[in-house]
């Protein structure tokens, strides 16, 4: 059994080795959460399912990954960090190939709860052990590959999951993970070193029962706020008042238990809290583009799929060249002032697409992305170094296991109140223009209006109102672009709550 002081002592090869296997393998895992969006369609007709039902398939997956993230850290030390790495992908092969074989939307929602619940710690433990085999002069360049690597995979999913529909159907994309899962399993069982388990530990049942029901009843309430109306809902009411009750009863339980599921003392490092709370309010600035831009896209400017595909890559190869930039300089400056340059980069590029029109070119939508990839590559970055710069080693998996929580948690909430936001932008836009779409109106009076409207033709009227909801839709996106812009500067002042990362004490 290798301790992490051995591990420390490896060659630069073999530490290369390691970070390049565990990389890859969360990689392989972070791709089904998006390769599945473009195969909805077909499932959905291959099934018979409905659009709600469907939908299971998304969100049965986030929900079974919030609750499997928490007991991430006692299970790493219960059991030992290898052992449940590879079991992790071992259950996540299983989960590929019964997903592959199945006929039924019962069974595909099954698998894929197993999936997420089971798969949700291969990103805690990747990311931790990245930061053990590394000393902390060479941390930034380790997150660096790591952040890539889970950024490449999702990045590029969607493109050959649409291939893989196209030439074969749904399945396929499954069965396509399994030998690059059995591939990550084999190399891992091989490369990767083990740490000590700590065979007496006890788990917390209460405080995990707890954490359970408020995260997992949380994420639905989210997840089906804007589809059931909020709380115009029954269900929605129940939900949210089932996640007040057990997250009170969780916090509650982890302050007066003995020994309780989270340590709250993890918490007394100023560092890693002010760190996880600004990826909690940062994380949905990661994501929200990536929901809008394919619907405005295809929407208002008629774009086919492949192009919108095509145009979403300058963001992901944004992200690369700012996070292979940024593993850099880490380690060396301030995370501090990296991050509020960032802040400011990202301000700028929602504000740039806060005043695109209807009438937007490609070059207008690639340059914005682009700008805006690197200053979520340099922010993720800053976080990530200001989160584990004083962190003790022995509560990195715990640490990380959080700040993963944190961040799917926070982009949840993020989406659901841009999705609100953009649904309420646009009625109100939509409502203020129809009010001015009469016939007493001097613009449709103007000859060269003539012509064009004439609000006596029922076809004539049925071009101006789908006309009034297309540049209605599209102030519902310029606008959620700039409370985005707000959301980015806002973000700023968090950073002074951190210490220097250069002078932090370990």
């Amino acid at each position: 059994m290798v301790t992490p002081e051995v591990a420390d002592s490896h060659s630069s090869f073999e530490r290369a080795l390691i970070l390049a296997i565990v990389v890859f393998a969360g990689a392989v895992y972070a791709s089904t959460q998006t390769i599945i969006l473009v195969s909805l369609p077909q499932m959905q007709g291959d099934l018979s399912a409905s659009i709600d039902q469907i939908a299971w398939v998304v969100t049965g997956n986030i929900v079974a990954s919030a609750i499997g993230i928490p007991p991430t850290a006692w299970l790493s030390a219960r059991f030992g960090r290898k052992r449940l790495f590879l079991f992790c992908i071992g259950c996540f092969i299983a989960s590929c190939l019964l997903l592959s074989v199945s006929t039924s939307l019962e069974e595909v929602v099954i698998w894929r709860i197993m999936q997420g619940l089971t798969g949700a710690p291969l990103i805690a433990i990747t990311q931790a052990i990245s930061l053990d085999i590394y000393p902390r002069e060479r941390q930034g360049m380790a997150m660096a590959v790591w952040s890539v690597g889970l950024i490449v995979g999702p990045v590029v999913a969607p493109t050959v999951g649409g291939y893989l529909t196209e030439i074969g159907d749904w399945r396929l994309v499954f069965l396509a993970m399994v030998p690059l899962a059995v591939f990550s399993f084999f190399a891992s069982l091989a490369v990767v070193p083990e740490w000590a388990s700590e065979r007496g530990l006890r788990f917390d049942w209460f405080g995990f029962v707890a954490v359970t029901f408020g995260i997992g009843a949380a994420q639905l309430t989210i997840d089906q706020g804007q589809r059931l109306d909020w709380f115009e809902s029954t269900e929605i009411i129940v939900l949210a008042v089932v996640a007040g009750f057990g997250l009170y009863t969780f916090v509650a339980h982890i302050l007066t238990a003995r020994n309780p599921f989270l340590d709250p003392g993890i918490f007394r490092d100023r560092n890693f809290s002010v760190g996880l709370f600004t990826m909690f309010v940062y994380s949905p600035l990661i994501y929200i583009p990536m929901v809008l831009l394919p619907n405005m896209l295809e929407d208002l400017r008629d774009f086919p799929a492949v192009t919108i595909g095509l145009l979403l890559l300058p963001r992901g190869l944004g992200q690369i060249v700012g996070l292979s930039i940024a593993g850099r300089f880490v380690g060396k400056m301030d995370c501090r002032k990296l991050l509020v340059a960032s802040l400011l980069l990202q301000a700028f590029t929602t504000w740039v697409m806060s005043r695109w029109n209807l009438g937007i070119g490609i070059w207008d939508i690639v340059w914005p992305s682009f700008l805006q990839g690197i200053a979520m590559g340099f922010i993720f970055m800053s976080i990530i170094t200001i989160t584990y710069s004083t962190l003790e080693r022995e509560r990195r998996t715990e640490g990380a296991a959080l700040f993963s929580l944190v961040r799917n948690f926070g982009t949840s909430i993020g989406i659901s109140v841009a999705v609100t936001l953009f649904v309420r932008f646009a009625t109100k836009s939509q409502a203020s223009l129809t009010e001015h779409a009469e016939p007493f109106n001097e613009l449709f009076r103007l000859p060269e209006n003539l012509s064009l409207w004439d609000l006596e033709s029922l076809s004539s009227v049925a071009t101006l109102e789908s006309q009034i909801v297309r540049h209605a839709e599209m102030v519902g996106y310029a606008n959620d672009f700039f409370v985005m812009t707000v959301w980015a500067l806002l973000l700023i002042p968090i950073t002074a709550l951190a210490r220097n990362t250069v002078s932090a004490p370990r």
